[in-house]
């Protein structure tokens, strides 16, 4: 039975996590498809994926290959674009394979476009102003959350965690944004898709989730990934007054000040 749901689960050395997040997720009553973005990743993450898909799940598990690490944004780009091609797939989402996204969490999001009729729903550590993180010192985790009020308070978009990375589409959003249009690579990219839909009047939907840090590998965070985001931000809301959204409105867009 084909799933009407892919996963993408971007890699970069990832050998820890990635055949226990694959045995998770396939073990859930919900069946999923989940396409691995993988980024050349020297301790052999690719391995073990092929092993999986040659011993286990060739009609489940899928694998593209980069040649080296290209972000964030780029690699959800690559897999978008695979989901899209492979014409079968109503809803894509995009998963961590650090366990940070749990993955008993993937059927709120789906339900949340599927039943309740978003066309993008986000796992939100902020709904209403509640943090829900774990294992992150209260430095980082007060930087995230003010890091989300100020793209609030920037673009207008009414969501508390704007930078959230474990995000459902649908696959027919999916089709009608420009995704080669999308500028940002790092966690720029996580607002950049938000907004755009936003802007195109899709309706956006926040699923409250607890997040909780990696408790293997490395984490990929970088200065230069969050001076991306700060200040990407900016550039966003200055394509809004000169109208450099491509992609099909699914209604007028919204006026806003």
């Amino acid at each position: 039975m084909r799933s009407d749901t892919l996963i993408i689960i971007p890699t970069y050395n990832e050998k820890e996590n990635i055949e226990k997040i694959i045995r998770k997720v396939f073990s859930l009553p919900k069946a999923y498809d989940i396409l691995v973005v993988e980024d050349n990743s020297p301790d052999g993450t690719a391995a073990i994926v092929d092993r999986l898909i040659a011993e286990e799940f060739s009609d489940r598990l899928y694998i593209e290959k980069r040649p080296g690490k290209q972000g964030l944004g780029t690699a959800y780009i690559h897999g978008f674009k695979w989901a899209i091609a492979q014409g079968r797939y109503d809803y894509v989402i995009e998963m961590d394979a650090d366990f940070s996204h749990n993955p008993d969490d993937l059927i709120r999001l789906y339900e949340a476009c599927a039943k309740d009729g978003a066309d993008l729903s986000v796992g939100s550590r902020y709904v209403n102003g509640v943090v829900n993180v774990v294992n992150w010192p209260m430095g980082r985790v007060l930087m995230s959350y003010f890091a989300s009020a100020y793209v609030r308070m920037v673009t207008r978009m009414p969501l508390g965690d704007a930078t959230a990375g474990f995000v459902c589409y649908k696959t027919s959003l999916l089709r009608n944004l420009d995704l080669d249009d999308v500028h940002f690579v790092g966690y720029a990219f996580q607002i950049e898709m938000k907004y755009t839909a936003y802007r195109l009047g899709y309706q956006l939907k926040e699923v409250s989730i607890v997040f909780t840090d990696r408790k293997e590998g490395v984490s990929k965070m970088s200065r230069k990934i969050f001076k991306e985001a700060f200040f990407g931000v900016i550039q966003l809301r200055f394509r809004h007054f000169h109208g450099q959204y491509r992609g099909k409105p699914k209604k007028p867009l919204y006026t806003l000040g």
